[in-house]
C-alpha cells in the first residue's frame, strides 16, 4: 500500500502544477510542418502562460510523439488521428503497448503528398511498381498511412516496390541525387522541403493522384480519411490540382494532464493565433469551428472541454 502511494504520488508531481509547467512539445522533423508549429507553440506558451516553460523537439513524427507521451513524462504531442487511435487501442505499431490519450486541438488536415518528378515518368501509383520508393521514416506517421494508401490501390509495399525509409528531408535530397523515384510525405501546405524540391533548377515536379483509393482505406480503418486536394499552386511546376487523401491533425496528451494546464495550452493557441500563424501558416486552420468529436477518435481533455464550453463551441 505504501509501495503504491508512493507511485502515486510520483506521477502526481510530475502532471502537478509545479512540474507540468515545464512541458515538452513532441514535433517532427525539420523539413516537415509540425517542426515549425511545434516551435511557434513552444514560444506563445513560454511567453504568454505564467510560469510555463514549454520546449520543441525534432522527433520522427506522430508514432514517435506518441511513444513519448506514453513514457509518462509531460508531454504535448503532434500526432495524425489515424496514428493516435493505433496508439490509443494498442495496434499496429502499437501492438502490445496501448498508450492513453487526451486530445488537446484538432488542428489542420494533413495531406498525403506522392512526389516524384517529370524526369521518372511515374504518372499513376500502378508506375511505381519497380520503382525506388520512401515510405517515409520509422518513427512517423507517414509510414503508417503510405503502407494504407499502397494497399488500398493493390500494391505490395514490400514486393512492388524497393522501399526506403526516409524523412521529408531526406527524401527530397535522395530525389535531387536520383538515389529513389519517388516517395510519400503527409504533411500540411506548404511542406519546407517539398517546396525546396519543386524550386530546384531543371526539376519538374509531378504529384500522384491517389484519392480513389479512400473508400477502401475507410472500409478497413474506419472513418478516418477523407477525399481533398493539393491547389496547383501550392508547389512551383505543379500543372494541375492533386487529389489526394486527408487524414486529421491533432494536438494531443496525456488524460494525466491537469484540467488547469490543458485549459491554458488550448486558450494560449487562440488568444495568440495571429503570432502562431506567422510561425507557418497551417495554424490558420485551427478554429473552434473546427473541434468536432468526429474529427477525432481520442477523447477530448477536460481542460480542453472547458475552454469549448466558455466558448459555446458545439462538438458533435
Amino acid at each position: 500500500m505504501k509501495l503504491f502511494k508512493a507511485l502515486a504520488l510520483c506521477s502526481a508531481l510530475v502532471w502537478g502544477s509545479v512540474q507540468a509547467q515545464n512541458i515538452s512539445i513532441a514535433t517532427g522533423g525539420t523539413g516537415g510542418v509540425y517542426y515549425p508549429m511545434g516551435g511557434g507553440l513552444a514560444s506563445v506558451l513560454s511567453k504568454k502562460v505564467p510560469g510555463m516553460s514549454a520546449t520543441a523537439e525534432v522527433t520522427g513524427g506522430s508514432v514517435d510523439n506518441l511513444n513519448l507521451i506514453g513514457t509518462g513524462k509531460p508531454y504535448v504531442g503532434f500526432s495524425m488521428a489515424d496514428a493516435a487511435k493505433d496508439a490509443q487501442s494498442g495496434q499496429d505499431k502499437f501492438t502490445g503497448k496501448k498508450v492513453d490519450l487526451s486530445t488537446l486541438l484538432v488542428l489542420y488536415p494533413n495531406r498525403m503528398h506522392i512526389v516524384t518528378t517529370g524526369a521518372t515518368g511515374i504518372k499513376t501509383m500502378q508506375d511505381l511498381k519497380g520503382k525506388r520508393v520512401s515510405t517515409g521514416s520509422p518513427g512517423s506517421a507517414t509510414e503508417v498511412m503510405a503502407f494504407r494508401v499502397i494497399e488500398a490501390a493493390g500494391l505490395d509495399k514490400d514486393k512492388d516496390m524497393r522501399r526506403e525509409r526516409l524523412s521529408v528531408a531526406e527524401s527530397v535530397n535522395a530525389v535531387k541525387d536520383r538515389k529513389i523515384d519517388a516517395f510519400f510525405w503527409v504533411g500540411g501546405l506548404p511542406t519546407a522541403a517539398v517546396t525546396d524540391l519543386a524550386n530546384t533548377p531543371n526539376t519538374q515536379i509531378v504529384m500522384i493522384d491517389h484519392s480513389k483509393e479512400v473508400d477502401a482505406m475507410n472500409k478497413k480503418y474506419g472513418n478516418l480519411y477523407f477525399k481533398d486536394v493539393i491547389p496547383k499552386t501550392t508547389y512551383k511546376g505543379m500543372e494541375k490540382d492533386n487529389n489526394v487523401i486527408s487524414v486529421a491533425n491533432i494536438l494531443v496528451t496525456s488524460p494525466k494532464m491537469s484540467e488547469k494546464d490543458a485549459y491554458n495550452i488550448v486558450k494560449a493557441v487562440f488568444d495568440n493565433k495571429i503570432e502562431l500563424v506567422r510561425t507557418h501558416y497551417e495554424y490558420i486552420s485551427v478554429t473552434l469551428e473546427g473541434q468536432k468529436t468526429a474529427s477525432t477518435p481520442i477523447p477530448f481533455h477536460p481542460g480542453a472541454l472547458k475552454y469549448f464550453k466558455e466558448k459555446n463551441v458545439k462538438l458533435n
